[in-house]
């Protein structure tokens, strides 16, 4: 991601107040401390964006792609399988579908499949009758009839058990159910969106997942991209962040610093949205100052994780300790390079080099990329 949509504010002075108009650009100094978003990285006007997409942050064409198939598709009574990785908030999706849709006056009940016992689930869903097992003591309503009127969210439908597979595909085709232990036959007025983060087809092709019940699913399909594949919304998602764990701590802290920022913006973020929030709320506790610094970022963020400080094992033939170090010299150059996209300014400051002695070590080693060697 290019830092450079980043305006950097003067470390003296009046701090910007989250009140400020997005109008007010705040003059760049010699020394910078503090980071801002650059106006045209700040979020656009309401009616510029999809209807679906009221208080969702980004802007990534992949990430308004999703919100602008919702708008389509939100007024039918399709059902939707929203895919992606956990943690980018596909149950920000799935509401987003139900308020956009017809349905936005009735309930949206969400169930984690994966998260209720398999004994517990099918009366969960589905409701129970008294008596209807042992400890049944009275008549439960289930998800399904909570949900009248509404939405049924099913998050990590992948983990739905085989036998529940078989009624929730009744519920999709005819729109009935039965409650566990009951003989009458209830109505379901509900719209199904259901999300996971295993890939399907593979479930289908080793068995553990319904075809039929993939296809019912699966009519639309909203996939939702991981942070990494959308880098550019990392400074609205941690200015958004920051001012979300200022309300709830009390912490009067006024942003992130030039070298932070850096760190947040190459960090890869595998737990993605998630794990992006929870770090800025650690780092929010953890300040002493009134700015977030590198050391206050998680080891795996500022990239000294457990495996890079592994030690190196000899082996027992002997090494060319030169060689070996020059290799991994010139390794952590070329990652380097590689993450800021050839940015020899900011490779540089990555290896805490002057960009200068970076050039010229690129010069001496013959380090170019791929596409311009000789």
């Amino acid at each position: 991601m290019d830092t450079s949509a980043l305006t950097l504010v003067p470390s003296e002075g009046p701090t910007p107040s989250d009140s400020a108009s997005p109008s007010q650009v705040v003059p760049r100094a010699e020394e910078p401390r503090l980071v801002e978003l650059a106006p045209e990285t700040r979020p656009p006007r309401a009616e510029d964006l999809p209807r679906s997409m009221r208080g969702v942050i980004g802007l990534a064409e992949s990430f308004l792609d999703v919100y602008r198939v919702i708008d389509r598709v939100a007024d039918t009574s399709c059902t939707v399988l929203i895919t992606g990785e956990s943690g980018t908030g596909k149950e920000l999706v799935a509401r987003a579908v139900h308020s956009a849709s017809g349905r936005s006056s009735g309930p949206f009940v969400a169930v984690n499949c994966g998260a209720i016992p398999e004994a517990l689930l099918e009366s969960e869903l589905f409701g129970h009758a008294r008596g209807a097992f042992t400890g049944a003591h009275a008549t439960k309503t289930g998800r399904l009839s909570l949900a009248q009127g509404g939405t049924l969210f099913l998050d990590e439908i992948g983990e739905l058990p085989l036998s529940l597979q078989v009624k929730l595909l009744r519920v999709l085709q005819s729109h009935e159910y039965s409650p566990v232990g009951d003989t009458r036959t209830l109505r379901a007025d509900v719209r199904i969106v259901a999300a996971t983060n295993i890939d399907l087809d593979k479930a289908v092709a080793s068995g553990t997942f319904r075809e039929d019940l993939y296809y019912r699913l699966n009519v639309i399909h909203l996939h939702v991209p991981a942070l990494r594949e959308r880098m550019e919304d990392v400074p609205l998602l941690v200015q958004h962040f920051l001012g979300k764990a200022r309300q709830k701590t009390g912490r009067p802290v006024a942003g992130v610093t030039r070298a932070a920022a850096e760190l947040l913006s190459l960090y890869e973020w595998p737990g993605n949205v998630r794990e992006l929030e929870n770090t800025i709320e650690r780092a929010l506790l953890l300040c002493a100052t009134d700015r977030i610094e590198p050391s206050d970022l998680p080891a795996r963020v500022r990239g000294l994780g457990p495996e890079r400080r592994a030690s190196a094992r000899l082996p027992d033939i002997g090494i060319d300790l030169r060689a070996a170090v020059e290799g991994f010299e010139n390794d952590l150059i070329r990652q380097a390079l590689e993450r800021t996209n050839w940015n020899k300014n900011r490779a540089a400051n990555l290896l805490g080099l002057n960009r200068t002695t970076l050039v010229e070590m690129l010069k001496r080693k013959r380090l170019a990329r791929a596409s311009t060697a000789a």
